[in-house]
This record gives structure tokens, sequence and C-alpha cells, in this order.
């Protein structure tokens, strides 16, 4: 961001130099000095020779100032809506990390309840065990579970961490990495119509426009230097040669196109100009890449969110509960239950990650396609 606030204000600086008129020219000459008489004593006034005050103006000709203008105005706006496209970009890398927590929040709260869940089986399989109603083999298995389910546990621990310190350095943080708490919802489902704003009005395609239009002012200034620039100047002359003389002249110049007429300044600007249109039509097609990759991102992402929400996190709920309840009560085996808490488990973990996916999936179409709506 501040590379792009600094390139605006060189843009600025551009503009004001663009619209300056050139400086005018002084000259104090010097002339008829004789090398036996001298140049004699005194104030300059009465040194003998001619001195000859002289100012010169450059008249530009062929509306080159106001193409210099044109130009500079352009790629100011250029830089301008650069600078809100950068921001547009950084909002989605904001976005991205800041689900990025809000799912290794999540994934940490599973792991931890999981984690408990084993650790209590665990006790009261050493309970059953002592009690003879389960063999030492089931509850190694117990126990292995819950050395597995305490690593991942630990593992979730470092995930959120690690998103946490992501973020932070996002929004300049860093010292506060530790506290940083995702605490917003996740966006709800909806079957919203996906509807665009019009694309030739997005930041980055708008800058390009304006970088084809300074691009034919360039090209215009070029063809404008076949218009000849004249310099006015006017003189006053003070002679003590002979008697004290004063006079007063005038005189017009203007270049003479004799082994040139910027040909080359002329067809340079015409390559820059026709790079220029093939920027922004490679811009235009890329858009519209991003726009239909992200309409189908977004359309994959909640497709698999009501999937997972509209039933099969609540299967799996079931059968966990109902398999815990037949284990309780004897009419199901040790593996079959573990099975079902592996499969909960996976599901849960699953619509976490689809939640954290289907927001980033409706925040990219957000900034790729309906990009007004945010700014």
């Amino acid at each position: 961001m501040r590379l792009g606030q600094a390139a605006i204000t060189g843009a600025v600086a551009d503009l004001r130099t663009a619209g300056q008129v050139p400086n005018p020219d002084v000259s104090l000459n010097l002339l008829a000095i004789s090398p036996w008489s001298g140049y004699g004593s005194g104030s300059w006034k009465d040194k003998r020779g001619d001195n000859v005050l002289r100012l010169d103006q450059l008249i530009e000709r062929g509306g080159k100032r106001d193409l210099r203008v044109r130009g500079a105005e352009a790629r100011l706006d250029a830089a301008r809506f650069e600078l809100d496209d950068t921001a547009r970009q950084q909002l989605r890398v904001l976005r991205h990390a800041y689900y990025n927590l809000r799912l290794a929040q999540e994934k940490q709260q599973l792991a931890e309840e999981t984690a408990n869940l084993y650790r209590k089986s665990a006790d009261a399989g050493k309970l059953r065990q002592k009690a003879g109603d389960i063999a030492p083999v089931d509850l190694s298995r117990l126990q292995i579970d819950l050395a597995r389910a305490e690593t991942e546990a630990r593992q979730a621990l470092t995930e959120r961490q690690q998103a946490r310190q992501a973020l932070a350095y996002l929004i300049g943080r860093e010292r506060e990495a530790d506290i940083l708490l995702a605490s917003d919802s996740w966006p709800t489902l909806e079957n919203r119509a996906l509807s665009q704003s019009p694309l030739e009005q997005r930041p980055d395609l708008e800058a390009a426009s304006r970088r084809l239009k300074a691009a034919e002012a360039d090209r215009d200034l070029a063809r404008a230097k076949k218009s000849r620039d004249v310099t006015f100047g006017m003189q006053y002359e003070h002679n003590l040669q002979n008697a004290p003389t004063n006079s007063y002249g005038f005189g017009v110049s203007m270049p003479l196109f004799i082994w040139h007429e910027y040909e080359g300044d002329i067809a340079r600007a015409e390559a820059d100009l026709d790079m220029a249109r093939q920027q922004l039509e490679l811009q235009q097609a890329q858009v519209l890449g991003q726009v239909a990759q992200a309409r189908n991102a977004l359309l994959s992402a909640r497709d698999r969110y009501q999937r997972l929400e509209g039933g099969l996190l609540a299967d799996a709920e079931r059968v966990a509960k109902a398999a815990q309840f037949a284990y309780d009560k004897g009419a199901m085996g040790l593996m079959d239950l573990l099975d079902a808490r592996r499969t909960l488990r996976q599901i849960q973990t699953e619509a976490a990650s689809a939640r954290a996916d289907y927001a980033k999936a409706l925040s990219d179409w957000q900034i790729q396609a309906e990009f007004r709506k945010i700014k």
C-alpha cells in the first residue's frame, strides 16, 4: 500500500511538471574585447566593447503541453486504480488468513473434545478391565487411540498458533498474536444469485485502460514534435567601442528538420501504444478467467457445504451416539465403537473445512465479481 501511495505522489508531481510553461533563458554576452586596449576599468557599463543582455522564451506549438497533461492525468488515474486493486487483493489475503484462523480454532476445539472423550473412555476402560468387563487388549486399543487423539490436539494447537501469526502479520499486530481470536461466525449458506458488477469497472482493468490512454497521449505527443517550436528573443546592447551607444533588438529561431523528423520517437511511441493495447486485452481475458474460476469454486464449495450440513454430519452424530449406547449395553464391540468415533471425527473435520472453503470462495467471488460492494 505504501508503494501505491508513493506512486500516486510521483504521478501528481509528474502532472504538475507536465503543465508547466518552459522557463525563459537569460544570457549576458561580452563582445568585441580588444587584446591591445584591454577591457577598461569601472563597472560593466563603463567597459569598452559590447555588452549584450538577452532574454529568450520557447513557445511550444502543436498542443504539446496539453498532450503532456493528458498523459500525466491518465497515469495519475492509473496509479489510483492500481492502489485500489492492491487494496482489493490485500483484502482477499486478509480474509483468507482470518478464515484460516477460524478453521484452526474449530479444529483445535474438535481435537480437544475428541482427546477428552478418549481420556474418559480410557479411564473407564481401566475400571472395567479391573472388573473383568473388557479384555486387556481392548484397553490397549483405547490407550492407543487416546495417544493418537492427544497428538492430533497438539498438532491442532500448532496450526492455530501459525494461523494467528499469519493474521497478526497482515494487520501489523505481531506482538499481540497470542491473543488474536476469530470470533465472527461462518457466512450463512444461501442459494444466492451470482450477479456481478460490470467487469470493465474493476480497478485493474480501469488502470490498464488509463495506461492505454496515456500511451495514446504519448503517441500524439511524439507526432506533435513535427510542429516546430519557436523561440522568441529580445536583447539590449550597450556599446562603448567608439561612442556610447545603446541599442535594442529581437530575434526568432526554430529548428530545421534536415537530418530527421523524429521518426524514431514516433515509432517507439506507436510500439508502446500497441503494447498497452495488448496488455489491456490480456488483462481482460485474465479477468474473465478469474471470474469464471471464482464462480465454479463457489458453486462447488456451496454444494459440498450443503451435502455435509444437510444430513451427513447429523447422520454421523446419530451413528456415534447409537454406537456408544450399544457399547455401554454390551451390544457392540469396541472396534465398532472406535470406527464410529473416527467416522464422526472425520465428518466433523470435513464439515469445518467445508465451512472455511465456502467462506473463502464466497469472499473470492465478491472480490472478483462483486467488487463494487466491498469498497
